[in-house]
């Protein structure tokens, strides 16, 4: 049996988030996403998880300070021991502004046993078509990844040799 889906952490953005120039840090933004991802793998699989990786986050908004900050994780695909999440971060005007997206990244997780070994986590199916969109999205990030992460072992390796 599997856990919930989705979670969603919503909360104002503070002074003590926020860089010299008004604007939540980088930092901050990757802290929550991974704090969302995390609860929404650890709620998916009823086990301690752990990250793998990270997709490409690319920050296309600032969040600025007093703005209401959202964050939605759900499990876009999973392995065997593996589960993709996709995180949304979304932020607006608590006034009543428009909530606009600032970024979306893919963040991946293994799941442990209570002795640290990798453990199976439930399948998750695709329902929708955007489920489906959004599961070969994370598959072809995951490619794309240990792709390129291939390249970077075998330059290295071949220049210690």
């Amino acid at each position: 049996m599997s856990g919930k889906r989705e979670v969603e952490f919503r909360f104002l953005a503070e002074p003590t988030h926020v860089n010299f120039g008004g604007k939540v840090h980088g930092g901050m933004v990757m802290k929550w996403i991974d704090q969302v991802a995390y609860a929404c793998a650890a709620g998916w699989s009823g086990l301690y998880c752990v990250t793998i990786s990270v997709g490409t986050i690319r920050f296309r908004r600032p969040i600025l300070v007093g703005h209401q900050v959202e964050l939605i994780a759900r499990i876009v695909y999973t392995g065997n021991s593996s589960m993709h999440v996709l995180v949304q971060v979304r932020s607006g005007d608590t006034k009543g502004g428009e909530m606009l997206e600032t970024n979306h990244c893919i963040i991946s997780f293994v799941a442990l046993d209570a002795e640290g070994n990798t453990a199976t986590v439930p399948a998750w199916v695709p329902q929708t078509e955007e489920d489906k969109f959004l599961q070969s999205y994370a598959e072809k990030t995951k490619a794309f990844s240990q792709e390129v992460e291939q390249n970077m072992l075998d330059f290295y390796q071949e220049k210690q040799q």
